[in-house]
């Protein structure tokens, strides 16, 4: 996977940054202490003893799974620090593994019988001063170039709206029911045990516009790029968030997203329509 080149960091004359994959066992817990920071002293999830005690979000799938990270660099110092990550966990190696992280939440039969070669992505964050345009387009470059590289058909994995009321985000649940369905033959179930219907409001009640702008920036990052959302809601109460399964097909990227990140990593993308 080639780094990207590096980009200013926006209102710091010394920080530049860019985008690879972890290389060592160092970078990896380092990616792993961001997480906690974001995810559990940021948003309030709920750390075990051993994480607590750690200061780090770890689980079994970390040794299997790559880890895209953003670092950035002081050019005066040197000094570089983890500032984002994904994790990135390809078919083959979930099947060596024996389940996608997803599983616990979703049935993904469909998705698996697709013949597609399928990417899942999780554990999505950025340190809450370096949530700028710049550093998720980083991140998605990355991703841009690992897809290619491993020629990925399709992408999915759960993202979340903080906290755990439903009725908080009815109008959003329902927007993306009615609007963004993932296509049936593909489409991702929630497990009887943690569905919930997103169908909650009937769609000529919805405001379409104000009901996207009013969701989460990555969620609506993703719907940018051609995502689709797969059936029912999930509730975390480890992390406190209302999870939707997103699914992403390469070939039905939009061409905009498609041909940006094509200049950017200086590939063809797969999946490309004739």
């Amino acid at each position: 996977m080639i780094e990207s080149s590096a980009i200013a960091v926006p209102n710091n004359d010394y920080l530049s940054a860019y985008v690879r994959l972890a290389r060592t066992a160092d970078e990896i817990v380092e990616a792993q202490k961001l997480r906690y920071q974001v995810f559990y002293e940021e948003y309030g999830a709920k750390p075990n003893a051993e994480m607590k005690a750690q200061e780090r979000d770890f689980d079994d799938f970390d040794d299997i799974t790559d880890h895209l990270i953003v670092l950035t660099k002081n050019s005066q110092t040197n000094e570089e620090q983890i500032v984002g990550t994904y994790r990135l966990l390809r078919q083959n190696i979930a099947e060596e593994h024996g389940r996608f992280y997803s599983d616990g939440e979703y049935n993904l039969d469909k998705l698996i019988a697709s013949d597609q070669y399928l990417l899942e992505l999780g554990r999505s964050c950025v340190l809450a001063e370096y949530r700028t345009k710049p550093i998720l387009n980083l991140l998605w470059q990355g991703i841009a170039d690992y897809i290619t590289e491993y020629k990925i058909d399709l992408l999915f994995g759960c993202a979340s709206f903080q906290g755990v009321d439903v009725d908080a985000i009815s109008t959003q649940l329902s927007y993306l029911h009615h609007f963004h369905p993932t296509p049936e033959d593909v489409r991702p179930i929630a497990l009887k045990e943690h569905y919930v219907d997103m169908n909650i409001l009937p769609k000529e009640s919805l405001n379409e516009r104000r009901a996207f702008a009013s969701l989460p920036p990555l969620i609506k990052g993703y719907l940018r790029l051609g995502a689709t959302i797969g059936e029912g809601a999930v509730i975390d109460h480890q992390f406190d968030t209302i999870d939707v399964c997103i699914v992403v097909q390469t070939s039905l990227m939009t061409d905009r997203y498609r041909k940006y990140y094509e200049r950017k990593i200086q590939k063809t993308m797969p999946g490309q329509k004739s």
